[in-house]
């Protein structure tokens, strides 16, 4: 039997940031243009719709989501219309979950569509949302909700045992910032320079304003199809599924895996395990986007998948190395510290701009680029979610 492999084809978002919009008006400003992104994509020929998002049913008081966006889209699915809740990282379960799908030949052609809609109904509610995202009994109780409070506490203990420094994190922002002032969908289009970083409000020390994502709404949405669908509907150069990893190995803060917070070996498995699957090594990425959704995490999340020595990713951002002519041009699009979270929509996005990227059309473009790679992680770092992409499949 003739081995069957997923493309990513193409997509879209909607405008990022405080909308005066429904949910259901994202999606279908998002669905428009991941339609428009194909012109040779009807939406009579999507079979399958995974929509993600995490708080829609308790901000927006809709549950079943999923034949909701459908019909309002336009699409009439038949191999699967269901729901993905995995937080920040939903987007890119839904991608994975496509690819098996299009792969085990359930489905042909799957949009993945997910976004959220935060402000609603009163917009200081938000933040206590928030603390539903962690282990209720145990971790919500003690206050370990709110993320810059944790990752706060992440930032201190790899200063505390690799010597980074404030300047270092600041040099992330700065870096993606500068990516985002060309994406008008962003939440943001701002220059930073360092000063304003270092000099921002405190929100948890040592993280200050700049170094923290905002929480935005809006939505995103990305085709995969078969290879022979995906041939049929573009002409632009095929984007692979090579590969990807989910790892989860604690729910409660008190058991962290790690040796210490600024120790991640959850997302060191899911890098290995993304890798072997792929077929590839962190060398032979030529850019990815990563969860960037504080400053250290960035830094830390570098080291990790290996793009940098473990203790070191304070230095490597310090040097322009995720810049677009650096080692691994990095959150290309202006990442979450730009272009915002809209937890479902994140990997969405991400992903868009990797098959972006890879078909030689991206806004912030990298030479030659022939492999990507996406990472999210949720919750109070709890899991770690990776795509590969290539412009060739795993054969």
């Amino acid at each position: 039997m003739t081995k069957r492999f997923a493309c990513a084809v193409g997509g879209g978002q909607c405008k990022w940031g405080v909308r005066e919009a429904s949910y259901l008006d994202m999606a279908q400003e998002a669905a428009k243009a991941c339609l428009t992104d194909i012109p040779g994509l009807k939406h009579t020929d999507i079979d399958g719709l995974l929509f993600s998002s995490t708080f829609v049913g308790r901000r927006s008081t809709q549950v079943n989501t999923a034949p909701v966006i459908a019909e309002r889209i336009g699409v009439k699915p038949t191999s699967i219309c269901a729901r993905v809740d995995v937080l920040c990282a939903g987007g890119s379960t839904g991608i994975l979950l496509a690819k098996g799908l299009v792969e085990s030949n359930m489905a042909d052609i799957v949009m993945v569509l997910g976004g959220e809609k935060l402000y609603t109904p009163e917009r200081w509610q938000v933040q206590y949302d928030e603390m539903a995202a962690v282990d209720h009994d145990w971790d919500g109780p003690q206050g370990v909700g709110p993320p810059p409070l944790w990752f706060s506490l992440q930032a201190r203990e790899h200063m505390q045992h690799y010597g980074t420094t404030r300047e270092q994190m600041a040099a992330v922002s700065v870096a993606n910032y500068k990516y985002g002032i060309n994406n008008p969908k962003g939440h943001f289009q701002k220059d930073l320079l360092l000063e304003d970083v270092l000099e921002a409000t405190e929100v948890a020390s040592p993280l200050g304003l700049f170094d923290c994502c905002p929480l935005s709404e809006g939505a995103a949405a990305v085709i995969v199809a078969s290879e022979e669908r995906a041939r049929e509907m573009s002409d632009l150069p095929l984007v692979y599924l090579r590969g990807g990893a989910q790892v989860s190995m604690h729910s409660v803060t008190a058991n962290w895996p790690g040796k210490h917070l600024g120790d991640w070996p959850h997302l060191r498995h899911a890098g290995e395990k993304a890798f072997q699957k792929s077929k590839l090594t962190p060398e032979e990425i030529n850019v990815a986007q990563v969860h960037d959704c504080f400053s250290i995490s960035q830094i830390i999340e570098l080291e990790e998948l290996g793009f940098c020595p473990k203790g070191e990713g304070g230095p490597f951002m310090q040097d322009g190395q995720t810049h677009v002519t650096g080692k691994i041009p990095v959150n290309t699009d202006g990442g979450l510290l730009s272009a915002g979270h809209p937890f479902g929509g994140t990997g969405i996005r991400q992903g868009v701009e990797i098959v972006k990227q890879l078909q030689g059309r991206a806004t912030n473009q990298v030479k030659d680029a022939a492999f990507g790679l996406t990472h999210n992680l949720s919750g109070a770092n709890v899991e770690h979610t990776i795509v590969v992409y290539g412009n060739e499949p795993v054969r």
